[in-house]
C-alpha cells in the first residue's frame, strides 16, 4: 500500500497546562507508532485567537502534527482519541499526498505546454517596435 501524508491540527482550551499538551502529543505519537504510522513533525503554535467562538472560548492553543502512514485506521484512532480528550475543543485532519500529486500534475502539464509553444525572441519584439 502507498504511504500517505497527513496534516493534523488540534486546538486545546487556553487554560490547558503545557504538560497536559505534551502528554497528549506523546499518546498520539504512541498510537500512531502502534498502527504503523510516524509523526514527522510536531509544532506548538501557541495561543491564538479563534475566528469564532468554540465551546465558549475565543482563543485556544494550537498544535500541529505532520504524519506519515500506510493505513487509514491510524487516522481514525487518532481522531477518536482527540474526540474524547477533554482539553481538545477542535481538530482537523487533512490528507496532503493527493493535493501534492495534483500540483505536480499541473506543473508537468504547464511545462509540456511551454515546451510546445515557440518562444518569442526579444529581437522580433524590437523589429515590430522599429517598424511602427
Amino acid at each position: 500500500m502507498e504511504e500517505r501524508l497527513y496534516d493534523l491540527v488540534f486546538i486545546c482550551r487556553p487554560a490547558t497546562p503545557e504538560e497536559d499538551i505534551s502528554k497528549m502529543v506523546a499518546t498520539l505519537e504512541q498510537a500512531a507508532a502502534e498502527r504503523g504510522g510516524k509523526v514527522e513533525k510536531v509544532e506548538r503554535w501557541g495561543t491564538r485567537k479563534l475566528a469564532y467562538r468554540v465551546s465558549r472560548h475565543r482563543e485556544g492553543i494550537y498544535v500541529y502534527l505532520l504524519l506519515r502512514s500506510t493505513q487509514g485506521e491510524m487516522i481514525k484512532e487518532l481522531e477518536r482519541r482527540l474526540k474524547v480528550a477533554d482539553p481538545v475543543i477542535k481538530y482537523q485532519t487533512i490528507r496532503l499526498d493527493e493535493e501534492l500529486k495534483r500540483q505536480q500534475k499541473l506543473i508537468r502539464r504547464r511545462e509540456r505546454k511551454m515546451a510546445r509553444r515557440p518562444r518569442k525572441s526579444a529581437a522580433s519584439g524590437e523589429q515590430v517596435a522599429a517598424a511602427s
